[in-house]
């Protein structure tokens, strides 16, 4: 059974535990940064955007684990199987360094360094992105700017706590559907990110984690038949026990709650994932089946004293079936999108 939180209130109670674990379909919860029971190289923050196409996909990240600042952009080629992601560490931001707000609503975000400058900006319904990134890669570099229509919509919230340390505790949004437009600019040449063409998501998470964590989750975004569809998935961290993260979206505005979620994916003879090889995807209450099919896998390690991280974040087409609270079944045929497993040591 998965607990849906109705009424607002503070995310944590005054010995740092989540009050009220669960999910809910707006922002009914206030992240209270002054409850929390944990030293401040403890704690979490990020800001990701990914937004795709059928050639090519935009990914921004600002992220603060307390001791290391971790500022990422990836540019990938989805016609041809290649992408790029140049990284930036910054030491100590102690989550002072680049803005991170308490809320999804906030959305002023920014980082500099002297090869990366990311901006992000909320105003009323838009939100924009702008990114110069020298060097993005040898002898080359990566411009970006962004706006992405933000229109009032239900998203997934998740808090949830851990069971083995009930201080420690996950608070994510997950906003998906968002419209992108603008320009990007990889060597010279420039990338026209079409509006009603590009869609994405903003993956807004603040918490206290456990050192060691593997989570899995899967994001697409987009047009089915000519009308807007998008999905999260999610599990593998945390005591899912209240609530997943699973759920639809359409373009009426509503979230459309799934139950438990699995990504069946090929392994070899000692056990380890072939990401490359056709997946299948399945819900428990069997309103979500699909195959997915991949066309790269983005890899990353990183081992930076305490932090380590083995990222495979998979794009490829997905095709199968979701159900809506109506009952109505939307299929979709190659819809785009990107599924991950990221094991973290942080």
């Amino acid at each position: 059974m998965q607990h849906e939180i109705t009424t607002p209130g503070l995310l944590l109670n005054k010995y740092g535990i989540v009050r009220e674990p669960g999910f809910a379909r707006t922002e009914l919860l206030t992240y209270n940064r002054e409850a929390i029971a944990a030293p401040w190289y403890r704690r979490k923050e990020w800001d990701y955007y990914l937004f795709m196409n059928d050639t090519f996909a935009l990914a921004f990240t600002i992220s603060d684990l307390g001791y290391i600042g971790l500022l990422s952009v990836s540019f990938l080629d989805l016609l041809n199987a290649k992408d790029h992601t140049a990284s930036e560490l910054v030491f100590f931001p102690r989550g002072k360094r680049f803005g991170l707000g308490g809320s999804v609503t906030e959305g002023n975000v920014e980082a500099h360094t002297k090869k990366l400058d990311l901006v992000y900006a909320k105003n009323g319904d838009i939100r924009t992105i702008d990114c110069s990134f020298r060097e993005f890669e040898p002898g080359t570099d990566f411009t970006c700017h962004l706006m992405i229509d933000d229109p009032p919509m239900e998203s997934m919230y998740i808090a949830t706590p851990w069971a083995e340390k009930p201080t420690a505790f996950y608070y994510n949004c997950k906003r998906n559907l968002l419209s992108a437009y603008g320009t990007a600019t990889l060597g010279g040449v420039t990338y026209d990110v079409k509006k009603g063409e590009n869609y994405g998501c903003l993956d807004w998470g603040r918490g206290v984690w456990t050192y060691d964590n593997i989570w899995y989750w899967g994001t697409g975004s987009g047009l089915v038949d000519g009308k807007p569809f998008g999905f999260n998935l999610g599990y593998g961290f945390s005591d899912r026990s209240y609530a997943a993260e699973n759920c639809l979206y359409t373009g009426d505005g509503k979230i459309h709650k799934l139950d438990e979620v699995t990504f069946l994916i090929p392994m070899n003879e000692v056990g380890e994932y072939q990401y490359t090889e056709p997946w299948i995807i399945d819900s428990s209450d069997d309103r979500f089946k699909a195959d997915f099919k991949p066309i790269l896998d983005r890899t990353a390690k990183i081992t930076v004293g305490p932090v380590q991280s083995d990222q495979h974040q998979v794009f490829g087409r997905l095709t199968g079936s979701a159900v809506l609270d109506s009952g109505e079944t939307v299929s979709f045929t190659d819809f785009m999108c990107a599924v991950e497993v990221i094991h973290n040591k942080y």
